[in-house]
This record gives structure tokens, C-alpha cells and sequence, in this order.
């Protein structure tokens, strides 16, 4: 992948979940996260912000955006530059800037295009508005040499995770497969206790978890949460980087 393939966060504004979603006794206030791959192959997009058109999603999450372009200008990019988005589910505050990238292959599973496209379930016009182009996938796939999307269902049915590798070690874009970097922490951790102590009855973790452990990443990334995951640093590896 020539001297790297760098991941670049995205700040596309916040929303504010009501405090019976977040079950807490107040609302919380959320960061919509997107991130930028670089590759010798060409610029990736993984999801892009709070879509609009909804009144009623407005005035239940109060989004407050940040432009697309000039998040995408501040890393030197044009929309036109990108080549490939994958988003990690279809809901209005993943997709929301799809329908400025018209003609981009758009990677979503097949089961959650279906589910998106059978309504109630986020902003029809974020989905099939003109010039979207999807390209529908069961499972697993190489995007590029080195950047493969992974199936995490949960959050939704078609719920999907990016692994990019690179020379610094392996990052994974989890999206809203765990809303925050503890929460994945403790699953991961119940992962390791059940490899440890099989039959022992340890916390029951999500099964996906061990196809991305496979990787070995270094660092795990949220569409929700601005902590980052980070494992073990292999041997003779330099410093972690935290994504900028």
C-alpha cells in the first residue's frame, strides 16, 4: 500500500439523544464521526453525517451539522475526489451527505438496503435519491488490498465495520457497532475471558467480535464516540498514532 494508508476523522457536527433512548436521566449529546482513507487505490469515505429533510427526526434529535465540504476541505479534499463510500448503516445521521457524492459506489450490505429501502426507517431521500449507486454486498468483502468491510450486526441487521491495515498496524472503523469505545473495551475483555476459561460462564460477547480480533488491531475507531480502542502494540512496532 506504498507508505501507508492514514485514517483521517471527520467532525460532522453532533445530535442530541432524548434521554429515554440514552436511558439516562438526562439527554446526551453525541458527535457524528466519519473517517477519511487514504489509499494508493484512491479516497474512501466512511459514512457522511446527519442527513436533513424530516421534521420530526429535527425537532426529536436536535442535529446541528457540519458541512461535508468543508470537513472533506480541511483534509484537502473534494467531494469529487472520493472514490468509494461505505457507509455503516443506512440511519439519517450515517448517509446524510451520500447524496452529495451522486455516482459513487456506495458499499452497504444488502440486508440493510432492503430494510432501508421497505420505509420507516430513515429519510427515504437519503437513500435513493438521483444518481445513487449501491453496490450490494453479503458478507465480507475486499474493497481494496488491505481495506475489507466485516459484517457487525447489532445495532442494525446489516450493520457493517471497516478494517483498514497499514503500515502502523491495523485500524478498525466500528461505526455504531458498540455506541461507545467501553462498551466495545468490555466485550472484548469477555472475549478474552471465554478463550481463557472455556465452560466457565463468562459475560457472553458478540460473535463477530472474533472475525475482527482476527486482525489484530491496533485501534478501534466509533461513528459516536471520540475515544479510541487501542490494543496491544506488536513487537518493534513504533508509537500508536491517534487519528487526526
Amino acid at each position: 500500500m506504498g507508505r501507508g494508508t492514514p485514517v483521517r476523522r471527520l467532525d460532522l457536527g453532533y445530535f442530541v439523544r432524548p434521554a429515554e433512548e440514552a436511558g439516562t436521566p438526562w439527554p446526551r449529546v453525541e458527535p457524528v464521526l466519519a473517517y477519511l482513507v487514504r489509499h494508493e487505490a484512491g479516497l474512501l469515505l466512511f459514512d457522511t453525517g446527519v442527513g436533513s429533510g424530516d421534521p420530526e427526526a429535527e425537532s426529536h434529535y436536535r442535529p446541528r451539522r457540519r458541512d461535508l465540504r468543508a470537513a472533506l476541505a480541511e483534509a484537502g479534499v473534494e467531494p469529487g475526489d472520493v472514490d468509494v463510500v461505505v457507509n455503516c448503516h443506512l440511519h439519517f445521521d450515517h448517509c446524510g451527505g451520500n447524496p452529495l457524492l451522486t455516482g459513487r459506489p456506495v458499499l452497504v450490505q444488502r440486508t440493510e438496503l432492503a430494510e432501508a429501502r421497505a420505509g420507516g426507517y430513515t429519510i427515504d431521500a437519503l437513500v435513493d435519491f438521483p444518481g445513487a449507486r449501491y453496490e450490494e454486498l453479503d458478507g465480507e468483502a475486499e474493497v481494496w488490498p488491505g481495506v475489507r468491510v466485516v459484517p457487525t450486526p447489532g445495532h442494525t441487521d446489516g450493520h457493517q465495520s471497516l478494517v483498514v491495515s497499514g503500515p502502523d498496524g491495523v485500524t478498525v472503523l466500528a461505526g455504531q457497532a458498540f455506541d461507545f469505545a467501553s462498551e466495545f473495551a468490555s466485550d472484548e475483555m469477555a472475549r478474552r475471558a471465554a478463550l481463557d476459561a472455556p465452560g466457565d460462564g463468562p459475560a457472553p460477547y458478540r460473535p463477530w467480535l472474533d472475525r475482527l480480533a482476527s486482525f489484530g488491531p491496533r485501534r478501534v475507531l466509533f461513528a459516536h464516540d471520540r475515544s479510541v480502542w487501542e490494543g496491544a502494540v506488536p513487537e518493534g512496532a513504533g508509537p500508536a498514532g491517534a487519528p487526526r
